[in-house]
């Protein structure tokens, strides 16, 4: 064949598509349960720390294992334990696109040293760039804000990129789900300057409207799921 013709440099370069597919194909499949593991043991980490429990990668599995185990489990809207369901495997992603009656709503119980218990609830919503997610921890009264951690996946650095910083996510601590007569009320976020005194507001980042907004949008949609099972 003529190595300077047109079909060879086809045949060629289709071979060579197919040869390179195949070998990343085997790597993607090859390297899927470690990504996996990896992907489990950093949502492990985060779930720890909105309880202000570090961990690392070596010790993230023991430590949750030791605080939640299997003390992890997945309600309805109407806050009653929906049977056979896993919390930690529930896609949140897809959960929130769904109507509350259809969706799956997954908490995790710690049990501290001290004999306290708080409760985690994950968080997912939308920022500027693209989605956000974190987690909530409450008090054993299912009420007081006992930490909270964000995280992104393309927010501005410098902006909306801050809400993974300890800058915003401290004054979360201490904030009120339900307002004094009972009613849920969320943690709304505003402009910076304007939450001082208000036990359901938390300062925004100066620049990033639109990513404080979507924090804002994404725990209303979320933790208002949680009502009935937290008024319980």
């Amino acid at each position: 064949m003529d190595r300077q013709g047109n079909t060879y440099t086809f045949l060629y370069a289709s071979v060579m598509v197919i040869v390179v597919a195949a070998i990343l194909a085997f790597l993607a499949q090859s390297l899927k349960p470690m990504q996996d593991k990896n992907e489990a043991i950093a949502k492990k980490m985060d779930i720890l720390m909105s309880v202000q429990i570090e961990s690392t990668a070596a010790d993230a599995e023991a430590k949750y294992e030791k605080y939640i185990g299997e003390n992890a489990y997945v309600l309805n809207n109407n806050g009653e334990k929906k049977l056979g369901a896993e919390a930690f495997t529930v896609d949140l992603a897809k959960e929130v696109k769904k109507a509350d009656s259809d969706r799956a709503f997954p908490i995790y119980e710690c049990k501290m040293d001290d004999g306290s218990v708080k409760y985690v609830i994950p968080v997912r919503g939308k920022g500027l760039w693209g989605p956000i997610w974190g987690y909530v921890s409450l008090e054993d009264d299912k009420n007081t804000v006992y930490g909270a951690i964000f995280g992104h996946k393309g927010e501005t650095p410098g902006l909306g990129a801050e809400i993974a910083t300890a800058m915003f996510q401290d004054p979360f601590k201490g904030k009120k789900l339900f307002d004094q007569s009972g009613s849920f009320a969320s943690i709304e976020v505003v402009k910076k300057g304007q939450s001082q005194g208000d036990l359901h507001k938390v300062d925004g980042i100066s620049g990033g409207t639109i990513t404080s907004v979507g924090v804002g949008a994404m725990l209303q949609d979320c933790l208002s799921g949680y009502e009935k099972f937290l008024k319980n």
